[in-house]
């Protein structure tokens, strides 16, 4: 990917996780000045050597003098420490930053960093990203943004660094309730795909030369596209965890609640989930539904 021309500014990037250590790559190699901050200081270096910038040890440390921040973390305990807590970023961030959260996180807590963040004068998006480590990598995540347009227009330059589409959603709250419905699209997705090749395997058909053909067809999606060969090749070892993948829908149950959405495949396929868990796959890919399917023979 061809990073945008644009002036050099200074940024910071928390968080340099299976997402965050690319994305925070793209915008060094677009040409800013950036200062990271990982809690396993290892990965940190790692990154520093590959990409330059400055390594800090706090996240406030790595806040000083941004124009942005950004933040990828795990989950809302995660993200609340990083942004919130004792030498937390937005405490150490002045009037008029940008704080922008890329992680994977409650619509509540959203609603709460930007309270937190107008009092300290400071605008705030929640901005959590789809496309897996692959589009990570290659810059072609999708963002689905909550917050005020001002701040959007902001941020937009810097998504298109390692993003190929970005869109404001609503107020702050929306990216999150929108990335939740991605997780509850992909969930039955992933199920259905699982018990079609599954289907074709136990026909008696060529299941490579079957998703060759049915991916022209109704029945192509990302996850035949980039998952439906390594799931015939029972190959699991890599991609978007089974555990990160329950922790996203526990926050997509949470909002069906509140709204009053019914969501019976997605509630089905968290428990598929679960029993993967339990057989230790929670670090496998969330295409590993495949194996319960491979285990009832």
């Amino acid at each position: 990917m061809t990073e945008p021309s644009m002036p050099a500014e200074r940024l910071a990037f928390l968080c340099l996780g299976t997402m965050g250590y690319p994305m925070a790559g793209h915008l060094a190699r677009a040409g800013h000045e950036v200062s990271v901050y990982n809690r396993t200081t290892a990965r940190a270096e790692r990154w520093v050597e590959e990409f330059g910038g400055r390594l800090a040890d706090t996240p406030a440390g790595a806040v000083d003098g941004a124009r942005a921040v950004f933040i990828c973390s795990g989950n809302d305990a995660d993200l609340r420490e990083v942004a919130l807590g004792e030498g937390g970023a937005l405490g150490a961030m002045g009037e008029g930053g940008l704080l922008v959260d890329h992680t994977t996180a409650s619509p509540g807590l959203a609603r709460e960093l930007l309270v937190a963040a107008r009092e300290k004068g400071v605008a705030f998006l929640d901005a959590p990203v789809s496309g897996g480590q692959s589009g990570a990598e290659s810059g072609a995540l999708t963002v689905m943004v909550g917050g005020e347009a001002a701040a959007y227009a902001r941020a937009s330059h810097w998504f298109d660094c390692y993003a190929k589409m970005h869109s404001l959603m609503g107020e702050a709250g929306s990216g999150q309730l929108t990335k939740a419905a991605n997780q509850i699209c992909i969930a039955g997705l992933v199920q259905g795909l699982a018990e079609g090749l599954d289907f074709a395997k136990r026909a008696g058909l060529d299941g490579a030369r079957v998703v060759e053909v049915i991916s022209k067809g109704a029945a192509q999606s990302w996850q035949m596209d980039n998952r439906a060969l390594t799931m015939l090749a029972g190959e699991f070892d890599f991609g978007f965890a089974v555990d990160w993948m329950r922790k996203d829908l526990a926050i997509a149950f949470d909002e069906a609640r509140e709204v009053g959405a019914e969501l019976p495949v997605a509630r089905l396929v968290d428990e598929f989930y679960e029993r993967v868990q339990e057989r230790g796959g929670g670090r496998l890919d969330t295409s590993s539904l495949m194996t319960l399917l491979d285990a009832a023979d």
